[in-house]
């Protein structure tokens, strides 16, 4: 059986692949000059988490509406939808003068992500079989990492011409990605029981949220708040962390993190498949969780600046593969839903996005270790629950 995706389906997924890689570059372009740039507002950890969790807060609410309105109406259009606001939220940002217009900005681009990424991963599923979705959401989260690994870079450079330069620049490709939509071909399926959608549709939050109790899925559910949760502890405060633990400067900070999410691209593209026919979804992800935690812990040794580059590689590489794997398990248990687990999958992850850097802002300001110490205990227990879950079952 083959398990290669369809040339059919090779032009629509690469599209996708570079709206996510667009819309990513410009969040990544954040975290070196990030600092630098909250100094002109005096502000600092607590300042940095609040932005993150309006974003979060916004993908929250508007992540499951975007997952049914993608069943409803079509994945392009709600795709096309979020991708301008990100580039209005991107103009928004590099022109504000004030902290509140910042927190606007990212929340609308918040909104922004949270209508485009359950309809992608929608999109995704769409156009992939069972044996080639993991590889296709692997593409996806390689195409992301591409954005957060070449945004730190390309920002660092481009804010040569001023600090706001790069957010004038990312709201540019935004536009070029949301016209290069128009060549997608919807895939919604037709034939979906348009009844049982707009059902789902009239849920309030609250109770789509106790609802994805019930689903096949939950305990996936789950693990992406997980991931999501010790990931925003990483980057949320990672730019602060380094700057004031070791001094380095906003060019040092983009290597590190661009070797670091190339190593965790890299892995994705070419390792994810070959690992998960090796040690199979569950062993995998429970791997990834260890080895994310060891990375956090491993954070506060003070070495040098290689060390802290092996330390990145490390959280990169083992993080890189958590995400696609539990993405391909949601999206192989939805059925025909796929734009509804997608939302629930988007909103779990907003969860993490708002919880995660607060904590994280909150804790660096009085400890700049304790974001690192908190998300590596949380990441660490993790795969213990899964075991001993999974063992009660019977299952693997």
């Amino acid at each position: 059986m083959s398990h290669s995706i369809s040339k059919s389906a090779k032009f629509p997924l690469f599209i996708v692949m570079l709206n996510l890689f667009i819309a990513l570059l410009g969040q990544g372009m954040v975290i070196p000059i990030l600092p630098d740039y909250l100094k002109q507002f005096d502000a600092g950890g607590t300042a940095a988490g609040y932005l993150v969790a309006a974003f979060g807060a916004a993908q929250f609410i508007f992540s499951p509406i975007g997952g049914q309105l993608s069943d409803k109406w079509g994945r392009k259009k709600l795709i096309m939808s979020g991708l301008f606001l990100t580039v209005v939220s991107d103009l928004i940002f590099a022109a504000s003068t004030t902290l509140p217009w910042l927190y606007f900005a990212r929340f609308l681009g918040g909104i922004g992500l949270g209508l485009m990424v359950p309809s992608v991963m929608a999109y995704t599923a769409d156009i992939t079989t069972p044996e080639t979705r993991a590889k296709g959401m692997g593409y996806l989260s390689a195409a992301m990492n591409l954005g957060m690994v070449l945004g730190p870079g390309l920002g660092g450079m481009i804010a040569e011409f001023g600090i706001r330069v790069p957010y004038y620049f990312a709201s540019g490709l935004g536009l070029i990605a949301t016209l290069l939509t128009f060549f997608m071909p919807e895939t919604r399926n037709t034939h979906l029981s348009l009844s049982s959608q707009d059902t789902a549709s009239r849920e309030p939050i609250g109770q789509q949220i106790v609802e994805s109790f019930r689903t096949p899925y939950f305990r996936y559910l789950l693990l992406i708040l997980i991931m999501t949760f010790g990931l925003v502890n990483y980057e949320t405060v990672y730019a602060l962390f380094v700057e004031q633990k070791y001094g380095f400067d906003a060019g040092q900070i983009s290597i590190i993190i661009t070797v670091g999410a190339i190593t965790g691209i890299i892995v994705q593209v070419w390792l994810l498949d070959q690992l998960i026919k090796r040690l199979g979804e569950t062993w995998l992800i429970r791997l990834s969780l260890m080895m994310t935690g060891v990375a956090l812990l491993l954070m506060l040794v003070k070495i040098n600046l290689s060390y802290l580059l092996a330390v990145s590689i490390l959280f990169f590489a083992y993080n890189s593969l958590l995400r696609p794997t539990v993405n391909s398990l949601i999206a192989n248990a939805a059925g025909d839903r796929q734009g509804y687990a997608s939302g629930l999958n988007t909103t779990y992850m907003s969860v993490g996005n708002i919880l995660g850097p607060i904590i994280a802002g909150t804790l660096f300001d009085k400890n700049i270790n304790m974001p690192y110490i908190l998300g590596a205990f949380i990441l660490l227990a993790t795969p213990f629950l899964t075991v001993n879950r999974r063992k009660a079952k019977g299952t693997d």
